[in-house]
């Protein structure tokens, strides 16, 4: 919060935004767990990722809003539909980006505040995410250019607040104030490594990005993704690969390719199913490659 010229204070506006497939009943808890301090918030902006899943409308209210998507988007596409919305609204906002299948810590709205009233420069913050056992499932995100390593770190820094090279969209809170035009997922990702990519091309821009240990939320891990998971593990191929493409050199593309499309040949007699998902997601790859340098 901050103060004004007349010595009142102002409350930083946050809009939550979570994308919803099939998840009804978790976004219920985690809307439940933001409303225990629910003047310390504008808005849940619930993304309808599952157009046939009529049930997440005993959610909306007047302060829960329910978009429809048409289709299944992806996370990113999904993601873009709210940041539009609300950047209509108030494009001065904050906006508190969260996994369905997360929930806020009883004090975590008014730290937040605190938090950003201390640090305005901030333009993209990654909250630290516990696991419901207490082990720390995100607590900050690396990435090594040289060999291609993507690290999403499981333990705590020395330091309570630092710069780190991206944070997970799990719990990701973006600082409208710090961009001329609202920010926006790339439309290449359908789902994973879409937050990587999001703050490692707003770093390039200059924007600070930090994880810091003051806000946490607790995240039951793939409560949802695991659905369907040799989609997933299709898509997590697939959307590291192409993050490799945007974000390092060739020579590092072309070594994680092979060795990727090497081990799967191997793997062909041994185990059919997980090596045929790992050469479709690289043959989907290599298309989409080849028509974005046309």
């Amino acid at each position: 919060m901050t103060i004004n010229s007349q010595g009142e204070t102002n409350i930083n506006t946050i809009y939550f935004l979570t994308v919803n497939y099939y998840s009804t009943e978790l976004i219920k808890k985690l809307i439940y767990s933001i409303k225990l301090t629910s003047h310390l918030f504008e808005k849940i902006i619930i993304i309808n990722n599952s157009t046939d899943d009529k049930s997440i409308y005993q959610l909306q209210e007047n302060t829960t809003i329910i978009i429809e998507s048409e289709t299944n988007l992806g996370f990113g596409k999904a993601c873009n539909l709210g940041l539009n919305w609300i950047d209509n609204q108030n494009p001065q906002a904050i906006v508190w980006l969260i996994n369905p299948d997360a929930y806020l810590l009883p004090d975590s709205l008014e730290k937040t505040h605190h938090f950003l009233a201390e640090n305005p420069e901030f333009s993209i913050l990654g909250t630290t995410v516990y696991e419901p056992t207490g082990k720390v499932w995100f607590g900050g995100g690396k990435f090594i250019p040289e060999n291609g390593k993507i690290i999403a770190d499981e333990f705590l820094s020395n330091t309570e607040t630092s710069i780190t090279d991206w944070v997970t969209g799990c719990s990701m809170l973006i600082n409208f104030k710090n961009f001329e035009k609202y920010p926006q997922f790339d439309d290449d990702y359908f789902l994973y490594y879409e937050d990587f990519d999001f703050c490692r091309r707003y770093a390039k821009q200059g924007h600070k990005i930090a994880i810091t240990q003051k806000i946490s939320v607790l995240h039951q891990p793939s409560s949802v993704t695991n659905k369907n998971p040799e989609l997933k593990f299709e898509h997590s191929i697939y959307s590291y690969l192409l993050s490799l493409a945007k974000h390092a050199n060739k020579s590092v593309l072309i070594y994680r390719l092979l060795r990727i499309t090497i081990a799967a040949l191997i793997m062909l007699p041994i185990n059919y199913k997980i090596a045929s998902i790992k050469l479709k997601a690289i043959g989907k790859f290599i298309r989409h490659n080849h028509s974005r340098k046309k």
